[in-house]
């Protein structure tokens, strides 16, 4: 028997990383040379099957203009698993993940920040013009707990498996939180009980 989950994912990161491009790729495998920003915020809808279970996973594009974010903490709650977006040709988009890490914890405020899964997806790899290494990127994701792939979402190269990493993350954060909260639950159920007995003698 198979269970049914559903799972909200958010990418975001600097204007022209790729954020619409790797969503497209992923979820209709088509890659598009036209550059259209986004309009505040854009979602795709997808079904798998990971690791026996069923999931249908929403995975919201953000736009990453300034202008924009005030849409935040409406787009941001409910999140699984936050996928920072940086272009390896640019060091900017990359130095930028600091101020995105920050504004995703502030706005989706999630209940354990420090055990919130994000995965960093260094994009446009397949370029010859790097100027973001590997070992820099590395650094960074060790220093905040996060997941690191490579791709080219003109080539389709490492898309797949950095989202699917992502799904396995958010699933396992399900997990954790819903167990977090039945053990919450029967805590207080139990105070309540101490509690009742109390009063009654």
């Amino acid at each position: 028997m198979f269970s049914k989950q559903h799972v909200k994912l958010l990418l975001i990161g600097n204007a022209g990383v790729g954020k619409s491009a790797l969503m497209n790729q992923y979820v209709n495998n088509r890659f598009t040379n036209y550059y259209r920003a986004t309009i505040g915020a854009d979602f795709f809808t997808k079904e798998l099957r990971v690791d026996e279970q069923q999931v249908t996973v929403q995975i919201w594009d953000t736009a990453g203009t300034e202008r924009f974010q005030s849409l935040g903490a409406a787009l941001y709650r409910g999140t699984d698993c936050c996928l920072l977006v940086f272009d390896v040709t640019s060091p900017n988009s990359f130095n930028a993940l600091d101020t995105w890490h920050k504004e995703f914890l502030v706005q989706a405020d999630p209940e354990s920040p420090e055990k919130f899964p994000f995965v960093v997806i260094a994009n446009k790899a397949d370029l010859e013009e790097r100027q973001v290494s590997k070992r820099q990127a590395q650094e960074w994701c060790k220093a905040c707990t996060a997941e690191y792939y490579e791709t080219s979402a003109k080539e389709a190269v490492n898309v797949n498996e950095a989202f699917l990493g992502a799904i396995r993350l958010a699933l396992k954060h399900h997990k954790l939180s819903g167990q977090t909260a039945a053990n919450e639950s029967v805590t207080l159920l139990e105070k309540k009980a101490k509690h009742k007995k109390k009063c009654d003698c």
